[in-house]
């Protein structure tokens, strides 16, 4: 596409529009490298300013990653994972499965987590909320990084109750098999229900290092509350997720 002088579009937009349509086109595959200044200088009849000022937004986009003294490339695509609601089925508890042990499986990736923290902390105010309790009250905290391969896929606190799973091996490193769930049902918190609440946004200077996100990719923060049958809250699951690495996918009955 020639670069138009007299429209209304700035020319490194006009630039950067080109180059876009040919990374997602495959012309420019996931990987390759860019172009050089020089050849885009010349290419387009461009000055290097102008040059430089697409290639900026092409990665504010997240669509390519600088390598200093390498050049610019292509972003490799991540791995997707499809988070569902049949995460929280409990036959996968019963098979021995967390939930996102199961989802990453089902996709063919190892599941990995990395715990950060396990210990006792004063609720912060949206936890005490939605669990039930005081603000500043004594919960238990699990917090993990989980991976699928090597790649970083979530931040994931869990918070309970700490007078409910004192003692038990929801506050060791290895809960067991069927995860934290399969625990709380185990001392008679049969679960019944989640609430999910989803807000997209740019993530923190240090959520972008731990989850390895490239410039303008966003994150998903989940915030889930599970419900045991007789209504009590029993956890509250607040993550990170990578933006650019899941489809959130739910099933909800016409009914």
């Amino acid at each position: 596409m020639p670069i138009d002088p007299t429209s209304d579009r700035a020319v490194f937009r006009q630039i950067a529009d080109e180059l876009r349509q040919e990374i997602k086109g495959g012309t420019l595959p996931p990987g390759a490298r860019m172009p050089s200044e020089r050849e885009l200088m010349t290419r387009f009849g461009a000055a290097r300013g102008t040059i430089r000022q697409a290639l900026a937004l092409l990665s504010s986009e997240g669509l390519t990653d600088v390598q200093h003294g390498r050049g610019v490339f292509v972003r490799k695509r991540p791995p997707i994972m499809r988070l569902s609601s049949e995460r929280f089925s409990r036959r996968l508890r019963e098979a021995g499965k967390g939930a996102f042990q199961a989802e990453t499986e089902a996709h063919g990736f190892e599941p990995r987590q990395e715990i950060l923290e396990l210990g006792v902390v004063p609720a912060p105010a949206y936890v005490a909320s939605r669990l039930g309790v005081h603000e500043g009250a004594r919960v238990f905290v699990r917090r993990r990084r989980m991976w699928a391969d090597d790649v970083p896929m979530q931040l994931a606190d869990s918070y309970f109750r700490y007078g409910v799973v004192r003692g038990t091996p929801i506050v060791e490193e290895d809960a067991g098999p069927g995860g934290s769930y399969a625990r709380l049902e185990e001392l008679g918190h049969r679960l019944a229900r989640f609430r999910e609440d989803l807000v997209a946004r740019m993530p923190s200077p240090e959520e972008a290092r731990a989850l390895q996100l490239g410039p303008g990719v966003p994150v998903v923060s989940l915030i889930r509350t599970a419900y045991d049958t007789e209504g009590r809250p029993v956890e509250v699951f607040d993550s990170v997720v990578a933006g650019d690495k899941h489809t959130l996918s739910y099933e909800v009955p016409a009914d």
